[in-house]
């Protein structure tokens, strides 16, 4: 009888022990799933502290706002149109302004937000709603070359200041 309990109590011992190693190899996870889990959880955490500092620079900014005017009991009538009326198109036209400013020549293979602010005028120029994806690859060569034949420029598919200022020229006659 001795023998017996303590070969049940060895055998559930061990089966503990078998369940406990099963639980920890199914529950270990490769380093680099470990370090990814790690970043994204950072990465979360700064998105929601960015997203309060917003939201406190906003409640600033609304603050210093200055009050709008009263209105004077009999207003002159405004134009119609001011001379100098920005266009739609304006933060496009000051990114393409910065590009010229900044002698940048895209080609394909480039990838970045310039890339993206191309995408986004050749959106435009074409009337699509292509993906912005901020990676110059063949459909966007084939929109530049496209883009600077019907402007009168060579067309190599590479995107210059000659170029950048052709769109900005684009741009300014769509008011």
């Amino acid at each position: 009888m001795e023998n017996f309990k303590f070969i049940l109590l060895s055998i559930i011992i061990l089966a503990g022990l078998g369940l406990l190693g099963y639980w920890a190899v199914r529950t270990i996870q490769p380093g680099d799933i470990y370090v990814s889990k790690q970043k994204q959880l950072a990465l979360e955490e700064k998105n929601w502290e960015l997203a309060k500092e917003i939201e406190e620079l906003k409640k600033e900014l609304a603050a210093l706002q200055p009050s709008e005017p009263e209105q004077p009991s009999s207003p002159e009538p405004a134009p119609s149109k001011p001379a100098s009326a920005p266009s739609k198109y304006q933060d496009l036209i000051n990114t393409l302004q910065k590009l010229i400013d900044d002698n940048i020549l895209i080609k394909e293979k480039s990838a970045g937000t310039k890339v993206g602010t191309l995408q986004t005028f050749l959106n435009t120029y074409n009337n699509t709603s292509k993906r912005v994806d901020n990676d110059f690859g063949p459909g966007t060569k084939t929109d530049v070359i496209n883009f600077q034949k019907a402007e009168g420029l060579t067309a190599d598919g590479e995107a210059g200041p000659a170029t950048f200022q052709k769109m900005i020229d684009w741009l300014q006659k769509q008011q």
